[in-house]
């Protein structure tokens, strides 16, 4: 049976809580009457993502930066659970400036757990992410079996892991890791060169035009809706299972699906708001340096330990992002 538990009631601290993914978690925690510390510091984040927060007695915002420890102190004082989101994420961003996805990710991530061992933190959930997995062929991806990152921000996800580790033995501290596949949803950014592939070709083709495919399209992936992320960290966060303590989990669909057949998914349901939308085709280009050919997980394990179960499809995904984006295109 799958573990239904949810935060409620506690003082929950969201690192990178101003953006996509940390965004969806605060809305869906506050319902729950959590009090919610949010850090960010706006570099990804978007401000626009958590002002409707403001009107809750019980949401507050730290503006500072996971590089900085004293921030890292001031945010988990007091705090019960710390969900940690904060990351320079996109690969190809990472290959462009290395230097600064391995301080915010790596050294960032120290802070973090320096602080949180410091304030007695008694759980600790971190994003980590299907970049780990890097050259190795087998599909799915499981997760005791890992390859040669390909990335510079793959290597600060590994790193990631084995602080949590080591701090789990050192320290006593009850970490647990998410390892995230293609997450999509709300509030995901579509703009810039380091937009992620569904946010970005959904603004395309609403907009009328052509997106880029680089390489031929069959590379796949396990695209993830936001809302089983969520559903991932409250179970994490709450599981009391000596199984899941101090482990890592792929959180994801279990399903591959290529970037062609991703593209006419896309265009079958946004052409229920514009029957245009089907004739537009995609561009190809040359394949980017650091991406994986082929990803999608196993979530055999995250189902036995977490009782994680996907709540949404990736076509019922979609379905709802794309609703999202064109009542909120306005913003972005």
């Amino acid at each position: 049976m799958p573990n239904n538990s949810k935060i409620q009631g506690s003082k929950v601290l969201v690192t990178g809580g101003a953006g996509f993914i940390g965004s969806n978690l605060i809305e869906a925690m506050l319902k729950q009457e959590n009090y919610i510390v949010c850090l960010d510091n706006f570099i990804t984040g978007k401000k626009h993502n958590i002002e409707p927060f403001f009107q809750f007695k019980n949401f507050k915002f730290i503006q500072g930066d996971i590089r900085n420890l004293d921030d890292c102190r001031k945010a988990v004082k007091d705090s019960e659970i710390v969900l940690h989101q904060a990351a320079l994420g996109s690969v190809p961003r990472s290959i462009n400036d290395p230097n600064t996805t391995n301080n915010i990710n790596a050294n960032g991530f120290l802070n973090m757990l320096i602080a949180a061992r410091d304030e007695g933190i008694k759980r600790f959930v971190y994003a980590t992410s299907s970049s780990v997995y890097g050259d190795i062929p087998e599909l799915p991806k499981v997760e005791e079996r890992t390859g040669h990152p390909l990335s510079p921000y793959a290597i600060t996800k590994v790193v990631n892991e084995m602080y949590a580790k080591v701090f789990s033995d050192l320290f006593n501290i009850k970490l647990i890791g998410l390892r995230y596949f293609n997450v999509f949803g709300k509030r995901q950014d579509p703009e810039g060169a380091y937009a992620a592939v569904i946010p970005k070709f959904i603004k395309q083709l609403i907009k009328g035009e052509s997106p880029v495919i680089y390489g031929d399209g069959s590379q796949s992936r396990d695209f993830t809706f936001v809302a089983n992320v969520i559903h991932a960290n409250q179970l994490a966060a709450t599981t009391e299972n000596p199984e899941a303590i101090n482990n890592v989990f792929n959180i994801a669909n279990g399903e591959k699906t290529n970037l062609n057949e991703l593209f006419n998914i896309l265009k079958e349901l946004l052409s229920k708001f514009d029957k245009n939308i089907l004739k537009i085709t995609p561009q190809f280009n040359s394949s980017r340096k650091g991406d994986i050919q082929q990803s999608y997980a196993s979530i055999d394990k995250a189902k036995k330990f977490l009782g994680y179960r996907p709540l949404y499809n990736l076509k019922a995904g979609l379905e709802l992002t794309i609703k999202w984006y064109y009542e909120s295109l306005k913003n972005y």
